[in-house]
């Protein structure tokens, strides 16, 4: 039985820029290191001040979004202004991420906050990130980390993914579901834990994103990274997730919304 976790294995640190976080995978003191999402806008150099006093190379190997929403590629065109290193994303997301499609924007209808109520303010025009941009690997690797591998989680974009390394069973799970009722700005800013289901005013495909919680719940995972709030392990995380994907309609689906019944 493998002892329940209480932090972040050494290896894995999360850092939040206003509202959303971002994770550097790798060693400390080596160069060889992988940056998960790049957060908001505005935060491009604490990111690289972290990495220059975390690692031997300010500069990553690579870095892989979970997927493209404004809170979590926001710094990214300043990041790779620095450095010279490619962006892995799945297949199904290069398109707003090489300047062919914008997501749908935000629904305030969703209600739960002042957090939804100004969604569609919310930046959601594609990127073009021009030859940086790449496919993950169908084959479920992913670049520089060969202890992990990402799982294809749809629902709140099309080409979302979360990455999870079996070992130690960590789970990084960008947007899947979160740790903080996202569209409460008091839930935001005091970061009351408490799991939910993806943010509700950006997810389109509410089946897609019931099936990957569910099978987010079936990896078991013992510390979990989440795209807004703060981390969670053990039996919290456990029970959390099985409640979440039992009861998903109940807890995740808001009442009423553009996307709901899509």
């Amino acid at each position: 039985m493998m002892p329940e976790f209480t932090q972040l294995p050494f290896d894995v640190m999360y850092y939040r820029t206003m509202i959303a976080n971002v994770v550097l995978l790798g060693e400390p003191g080596s160069s060889d290191w992988v940056l998960v999402d790049a957060g908001v806008r505005g935060f491009a150099d604490r990111i690289r001040g972290i990495a220059k006093g975390r690692f031997s190379s300010e500069q990553p190997k690579a870095i892989v979004l979970t997927h493209g929403h404004f809170d979590h590629i926001g710094s990214l065109e300043h990041l790779l202004e620095h450095w010279n290193v490619p962006v892995y994303a799945h297949e199904s997301e290069l398109p707003y991420l090489q300047g062919k499609a914008d997501y749908p924007p935000g629904d305030p209808s969703v209600g739960g906050g002042l957090m939804a109520e100004i969604a569609p303010l919310y930046p959601h025009q594609g990127i073009d990130l021009g030859d940086r941009i790449r496919a993950l690997n169908s084959d479920g690797s992913v670049p520089y980390l060969p202890e992990w591998r990402w799982v294809h989680t749809p629902g709140h974009t099309e080409g979302h993914v979360s990455l999870f390394r079996n070992r130690d069973k960590t789970l990084i799970a960008g947007d899947a579901f979160i740790t903080v009722k996202q569209e409460s700005a008091l839930a935001v800013i005091t970061q009351r834990k408490e799991i939910h289901g993806p943010p509700t005013y950006f997810t389109t495909d509410w089946d897609q994103a019931r099936s990957t919680v569910q099978r987010l719940h079936m990896l078991q995972p013992e510390a979990a990274i989440t795209g807004h709030g703060v981390p969670m392990f053990g039996e919290e995380l456990a029970d959390g997730l099985e409640k979440l994907a039992s009861h998903f309609d109940e807890m995740a689906i808001p009442d009423h919304g553009k996307y709901v019944h899509s």
